[in-house]
């Protein structure tokens, strides 16, 4: 049997004086009372979602600190998502920058229908996409892949011999992965790249979880295909899969 205390009763008392609505507040106590092994069970999905709600919540009744928390929170990734769909670090920047820049000024008009996360990374895609386009219009183009570099130079951990091999791996296969149809090269972004789900995914491109899961296995099935063929001077992908990355493994699995 739990005994209340004083500090359990002053942190009611907070939350009644916190949450004026009737939902909130016995959402908040249940979490204040929930047994341990359940807090436990809870997925990673479940306490980011818990955070960022509490953090959006601050921000929206005035706290910057805790705005510049949810900027610290997803920043890299919405820079790693631009990177990927852009293949400019320049242009990965800037959208990070003017994404946040967004949210901050749209905030209190943000009604919490979808997760933060899936908001931003929302106005992201978009953002990211339209400057791709813009780039292919102007007849840009970029002699070295940042997405390359970045990735070998975490993944072959100072071993020149595993460098040069990866730095080939991975020159085939985002060279595969930029010439999937663009709606396909985003969600293989967001699912293998960025650890989403199925549904998150959906809810920031705008479809159904079905259509994720069949561009998902489209493209896998593409990206396989490519990697595998026979090109002057390269061998096949699978040989160096196990060697790859777990992220760029993702992209390959079955």
């Amino acid at each position: 049997q739990q005994v209340v205390t004083l500090g359990k009763i002053d942190t009611v008392s907070a939350c009644l004086r916190k949450f004026r609505g009737l939902a909130k507040f016995l959402q908040e106590l249940w979490a204040l009372w929930r047994p341990r092994g359940e807090m436990a069970s809870r997925t990673r999905a479940e306490i980011e979602s818990v955070v960022a709600s509490k953090l959006v919540d601050q921000a929206k009744a005035g706290d910057s600190a805790a705005f510049d928390a949810l900027v610290r929170r997803y920043r890299d990734r919405i820079v790693a998502l631009a990177l990927h769909l852009t293949r400019s670090e320049s242009d990965a920047d800037d959208i990070a920058q003017e994404v946040f820049l967004n949210a901050y000024r749209a905030l209190p008009n943000f009604a919490g229908e979808s997760e933060f996360f899936t908001w931003v990374y929302r106005m992201a895609v978009n953002r990211a996409l339209t400057a791709r386009r813009q780039r292919d219009r102007r007849g840009e183009t970029t002699m070295d892949d940042p997405r390359v570099e970045k990735a070998v130079a975490i993944d072959a951990a100072g071993d020149p011999v595993r460098a040069a091999e990866l730095r080939r791996t991975y020159i085939r296969l985002l060279s595969a992965l930029d010439r999937l149809p663009t709606e396909m090269r985003t969600t293989v972004v967001l699912v293998a790249l960025q650890g989403f789900s199925h549904e998150e995914a959906a809810v920031v491109q705008n479809c159904s979880p079905g259509t994720i899961s069949w561009r998902m296995h489209t493209a896998r099935k593409q990206l396989k295909k490519a990697l595998n063929a026979k090109t002057v001077g390269a061998k096949p992908l699978g040989v160096h899969c196990r060697k790859l990355s777990k992220e760029f493994r993702e992209l390959l699995k079955d």
